[in-house]
């Protein structure tokens, strides 16, 4: 039988994966946003398919959950655990598995572990699964060099390295590396949470220590501007010399004081598209690759998954879950 999909949040990232569901030939019976200029509209004209699907978006997701009945929802709207609780718990009141691209979904332990424990209860108690995933956290950082570990007969340190070039990217996610500020707007921008750059640094640690059994002491992230020497202009903004051209973060596990993880974002206007997993240890190894496209890949992602929460146990899950090819520390 095919699976009944609503999808929730047809934003960017929302509308690529609702072609993907709809292309990979899954049921879509409806579409939620709070967005007034999508709101009342058709879902195959919002997402720019070419024509009608019968599915209006509406705002009103209890409604939608009550008269659709999906076996699961496809959730795209914020990055924190904690704003996008409510919807959330909507989904699993509606008897639906939820797949999100929520980023602290993807090891909620960390910054939401009271949510974490509610959400997992709840889900529990109407057997319903509830998961986070997409590319970081949910693939790079993460899930990739856990499968690659699996080489190894001795694991030392993990480091991935991901570098992308943020002038190629859409707007949103242009906007929210601080493109064009000055250094002190950047800083007091992300100390307010007007702008965010990388969200999931923690997670992605977390999530990769859980996966090959690493049990960490602490963990540590932090992120800063990365300052133009030049001109630069993309699609949307201009930089000037002195302002912001793109962020550079990382995240890092420690045991006993030693870093054992470590993940680095560099994103910025000219940056070079790679991703690089170096794994220290026996025998040690480097893999490269030419750069993932985020959004796409986060839409593949999610879609791919579906059939695999579908079948998963009850409860609030992490990819741990899931991916169980790696090495392993006992």
């Amino acid at each position: 039988m095919v699976a009944r999909v609503v999808v929730y949040g047809v934003g960017p990232i929302g509308q690529l994966i609702t072609r993907a569901a709809f292309e990979r030939g899954f049921d879509i019976v409806g579409a939620i946003d709070v967005d007034p200029q999508k709101v009342g509209r058709d879902l195959g004209e919002v997402i720019g398919l070419g024509k009608t699907l019968g599915i209006r978006v509406e705002s009103d997701a209890d409604k939608v959950l009550r008269d659709t009945k999906p076996d699961i929802v496809l959730h795209s709207t914020g990055s924190f655990f904690d704003r996008v609780y409510p919807q959330i718990m909507k989904a699993i009141r509606a008897g639906a598995d939820v797949l999100s691209t929520c980023e602290t979904l993807a090891w909620p332990w960390y910054r939401y572990p009271d949510l974490a424990e509610l959400v997992d209860n709840y889900a529990r108690s109407r057997e319903v699964t509830v998961l986070g995933a997409g590319v970081n956290p949910g693939f790079v950082f993460d899930v990739l060099p856990a499968v690659l570990s699996v080489t190894l007969t001795r694991l030392d340190k993990i480091t991935v390295i991901r570098s992308l070039d943020a002038s190629k990217r859409r707007y949103s996610f242009q906007k929210k590396i601080g493109l064009g500020m000055t250094p002190s707007q950047f800083a007091e921008a992300l100390s307010k949470g007007e702008i965010t750059a990388h969200v999931g640094f923690a997670e992605s640690v977390l999530l990769l220590a859980s996966i090959i059994g690493l049990r960490l002491d602490r963990v540590e992230e932090s992120q800063e501007a990365l300052i133009a020497e030049r001109h630069y202009e993309t699609q949307y903004f201009k930089v000037e010399p002195g302002q912001v051209k793109g962020v550079v973060g990382h995240g890092s596990g420690f045991i006993g004081g030693r870093e054992v993880i470590r993940v680095e974002l560099r994103a910025c206007v000219g940056c070079e598209d790679f991703e690089e997993v170096r794994l220290e240890g026996e025998p040690s190894i480097t893999w490269r690759s030419t750069g993932t496209l985020g959004d796409p890949a986060t839409a593949a992602v999610i879609v791919n998954l579906i059939p695999r929460v579908l079948s998963a146990r009850p409860g609030l899950i992490t990819l741990k879950d899931l991916v169980n090819y790696s090495y392993f520390t006992l």
